[in-house]
């Protein structure tokens, strides 16, 4: 089973010329073209957390949103959103608390596809490097449990390309390193991740870089097309 991975900081939808355009976002989405997006920053970030990207527009590209019943005009949890193509089964999904001095969140969800079951969390974690580890180490506790196929990712905010908050991944995980994400227009930092467990085989992973990625948000998509071994 080959599948495509992405996580994207989408910013709230509001892009290099600082206008608010949630189809310029969904048309980037496309070209990406992954099977399993998690997204960042698509919600509002006050009031009722309203969600940036119209449901009909995710409906048109084939994605629906990982239901988490948390309010009921957001995507997800604390700007974390998961979107999966209509073919992948949804099992369940739940919110991860993490440890944090401002709002930061982690969401879990778990698809299933030709009869094999695997599970993805998305997250957007702390400014600050200790709590980073501390939220990373929640997370693979949680994820520990299943010892299912797991792709972790999102935007880590860790600028350091292989130390810092990475090690709290540990040996148990492979962190791939798709290349510098932020700030889109002149990309110095590899923000944005993708984690994955031992299950998976990595074919290819990247940042998506195209004219139209750089003027949507503030960083730039990345991707992965992990495959299940055996």
């Amino acid at each position: 089973m080959q599948l495509t991975f992405a996580s994207y900081n989408i910013h709230k939808a509001v892009g290099l010329d600082g206008k608010r355009d949630a189809d310029r976002i969904i048309r980037v989405l496309t070209e990406v073209d992954a099977d399993v997006i998690a997204l960042q920053e698509a919600d509002l970030r006050f009031g009722q957390r309203a969600a940036v990207l119209p449901r009909y527009l995710l409906d048109e590209a084939q994605w629906v949103i990982v239901p988490l019943k948390m309010r009921p005009r957001s995507m997800g949890w604390h700007g974390n959103s998961i979107l999966v193509r209509k073919h992948i089964e949804i099992v369940d999904a739940a919110p991860i608390h993490l440890p944090s001095l401002e709002p930061r969140g982690a969401i879990h969800a778990r698809f299933s596809k030709e009869g094999r079951e695997f599970d993805v969390v998305g997250m957007h974690l702390d400014l600050s490097g200790l709590l980073r580890r501390k939220q990373i180490e929640t997370v693979c506790g949680v994820m520990r449990h299943g010892n299912k196929p797991t792709v972790i990712m999102g935007d880590l905010n860790e600028w350091s390309p292989r130390g810092g908050a990475l090690r709290s991944f540990g040996k148990d995980w492979k962190v791939l390193a798709p290349g510098r994400s932020f700030p889109g227009s002149r990309p110095l930092a590899p923000l944005d991740r993708i984690v994955h467990s031992p299950h998976w085989d990595c074919a290819n992973c990247e940042v998506h870089h195209s004219a139209l990625a750089v003027s949507a948000s503030d960083h730039l998509p990345v991707r992965a097309e992990l495959e299940l071994n055996a």
